[in-house]
């Protein structure tokens, strides 16, 4: 049987980059999409690399167990020695900002206080125990900006926990967490492949919280790069990163983690000071930003995994 890349994921907006790019290269590839399926525990797998970029936010577009089924599939690839990037411990992380932190934080990595929820009385708990304004609150299990609002006070939390608009996490775990403030509103990106840094991208924030790279993002229509009416391309900029640093103490824990690719976020507050406060590992590009920078992630991908291939 010929090997070959496969991909994990569940949504094809995000994927078809990357099959354009193993195209390219004519590399042989099939791609997994699973929002639902068996896994076979008495069958060996195919031979072949396997790339997982299962999404923290597939239950926003009807995949709810994607992720669990994701987990048994990979389970199923280790057992037998398979070659996953991205692995079991990658999708335990994308799938938990608790995880994240606590992880971030052992690699001496800095990350907003954070006090984690479960229960309506429990998130005010939370947020009087932070003893911090302002203060947001944020979903575990997120993707998107999902979750996120930003109060002033105990009173408009409380508001909110008592309105129709609140949002019931989809793990049960709300993150109430320090506010971090950027004076010029925008947050910086650093994008790994191969647990190597290939770019960093400045993400303008000006217009909200909800800001996804992609070029299929989609949320709603709100802050996405593309669609019928495109805002502003240079949301999203390729930049000069001079925090050595804190890319090496980024490298350190992706290899601690086993994590091959991932953006990683980081915002500065006004006093300077650096807060990582997100890891995505089903990372996406923002293709007008690589254009004007000639840089292509996706392309860094896609040799990885042909390179990977080769070894197998």
């Amino acid at each position: 049987m010929t090997k070959k890349i496969y991909v994990i994921h569940e949504n094809d907006d995000w994927t078809r980059h990357l099959t354009k790019r193993l195209e390219e290269l004519n590399l042989p590839y099939e791609t997994w999409h699973l929002d639902e399926g068996i896994v076979n525990l008495n069958e060996a797998p195919p031979e072949g690399v396997f790339y997982n970029r299962m999404s923290a936010s597939s239950h926003t577009r009807n995949h709810r167990f994607a992720p669990e089924l994701t987990g048994a599939v990979i389970d199923w690839l280790e057992f037998y020695g398979k070659r996953v990037l991205n692995g079991s411990n990658a999708l335990r992380l994308e799938l938990s900002k608790v995880k994240q932190y606590t992880q971030l934080e052992k690699y001496g990595i800095r990350v907003p206080k954070t006090v984690a929820a479960v229960g309506k009385n429990q998130i005010m708990e939370a947020a009087k125990s932070l003893n911090t304004l302002p203060f947001i609150t944020k979903h575990n299990r997120a993707g998107k900006g999902l979750g996120v609002q930003l109060f002033y006070s105990l009173e408009a939390l409380q508001e909110y926990l008592d309105s129709p608009a609140f949002e019931e996490p989809v793990d049960g775990i709300t993150l109430v967490q320090q506010y971090v403030k950027s004076p010029d509103q925008h947050i910086t990106r650093v994008e790994f492949v191969g647990g190597e840094y290939v770019y960093s991208v400045r993400v303008d924030t000006s217009e909200g919280f909800e800001l996804c790279p992609a070029d299929a993002c989609q949320i709603g229509d709100l802050f996405c790069p593309v669609g019928e009416e495109p805002k502003d391309q240079m949301k999203f900029k390729i930049v000069d990163n001079s925090r050595t640093e804190l890319i090496e103490k980024y490298q350190q824990f992706l290899k601690g983690n086993g994590i091959d690719v991932a953006g990683i976020e980081f915002i500065v507050d006004e006093e300077g000071t650096v807060y990582t406060y997100d890891v995505n590992t089903n990372t996406n590009y923002n293709s007008d930003a690589e254009e004007e920078a000639q840089k292509f992630a996706m392309l860094e991908l896609a040799k990885l995994l042909g390179r990977e291939l080769e070894n197998i």
